[in-house]
């Protein structure tokens, strides 16, 4: 299993629930409808890898970049970045059918993880994505549906997270397929300050 790193420790989540369309432009990309009640699924911590994968049983992978967080104490207390790697052809068949996405979205090797630093007290952050040094991906909080703090609020009406547990905000417009050896940096940003940089070789 692979683990999570924040403040010199190391924590493997019993979960990662994410939030879909929580970005306006990304579900005009997607050509979806505008959700009336928050989109909330799951991935299991089997899903959690450092390697980015351009496929997964044969099938494409598209990614997603997106603002997460990790929760202790039943709060939000660290942040860093994550890709969610989709099926996107299956999942596109899977909501045809009004099926669950699990087989398209909580796969092995679905989630990966930047390391996590403490949370700035307005939960504010901007954040990146490069692909071959093209900017590929922006996303800030300020255009999120719904913010880190109601998404917490929501999830927590109806499920107990633990220590380490990590949520998943959703991602902005320009996702795509992940294309083998090319170059992935994320950067997280405070205003005009770098919280964390990291960078995967896709495979």
């Amino acid at each position: 299993m692979h683990k999570v790193r924040f403040a010199d420790k190391t924590f493997l989540p019993s979960k990662i629930i994410c939030v879909g369309r929580n970005y306006a432009a990304h579900i005009a990309e997607l050509n979806n409808e505008t959700p009336t009640s928050m989109v909330l699924f799951a991935k299991p911590n089997s899903a959690i890898t450092d390697s980015l994968n351009s496929e997964h049983l044969g099938e494409t992978l598209h990614y997603e970049t997106e603002l997460c967080f990790l929760v202790k104490n039943k709060q939000l207390a660290a942040v860093g970045l994550g890709l969610d790697l989709t099926k996107r052809d299956l999942q596109s068949t899977l909501k045809e059918k009004g099926l669950p996405w699990e087989r398209a979205k909580a796969f092995n090797g679905s989630a990966l993880f930047t390391e996590f630093v403490a949370v700035n007290s307005n939960l504010h952050y901007q954040f990146s994505l490069k692909i071959d040094d093209k900017d590929t991906q922006l996303g800030d909080t300020k255009l999120m549906l719904h913010n880190a703090e109601q998404i917490l609020a929501e999830i927590s009406e109806f499920m107990d997270l633990e220590d380490g547990d990590i949520i998943m905000t959703g991602t902005p417009e320009g996702v795509g397929k992940v294309v083998a050896h090319s170059t992935f940096v994320v950067t997280l940003m405070d205003g005009q300050q770098a919280l964390l940089s990291h960078q995967w070789q896709a495979l």
